[in-house]
């Protein structure tokens, strides 16, 4: 195998651990759909989804399942789908309470924050 053939094959095993698996769930329409009508309702919620599958379905593990450090209280607690498997100590939450003032300037603050790490690496 050629210099060149490596390098290109290289490449595109690089690129293929570059792209992201896009999963969505059937759930997240009917997940949107109920938020807003509660918001229609003025009734505002907070719901745990999966960052994975974007699925509503995710319940915190329990301390005889592997999260014993986060029952005793050192470290958060951790979350698991039960769509996809995912299992993690973070955990997006969709809610459709109406946005304020404070949410808007932490949301500019971390942008900021992102894009000055990305001036600092080039």
């Amino acid at each position: 195998m050629s210099e060149t053939e490596q390098r290109k094959k290289k490449k595109k095993k690089r690129q293929g651990l570059l792209e992201v698996e896009k999963v969505d769930s059937e759930l997240l329409p009917e997940l949107v759909d109920a938020l807003s009508e509660l918001e229609k309702q003025r009734k505002y919620v907070d719901i745990q989804i999966c960052p994975k599958c974007k699925s509503p379905r995710v319940r915190r593990v329990g301390s005889m399942k592997g999260d014993i450090s986060a029952h005793m209280g050192l470290t958060p607690p951790k979350y698991e789908c039960t769509e996809c498997g995912w299992r993690e100590r973070t955990v997006i939450k969709a809610t459709n309470r109406p946005t304020t003032i404070r949410d808007v300037v932490i949301m500019a603050e971390a942008k900021d924050a992102v894009n000055e790490r990305k001036k600092r690496r080039k």
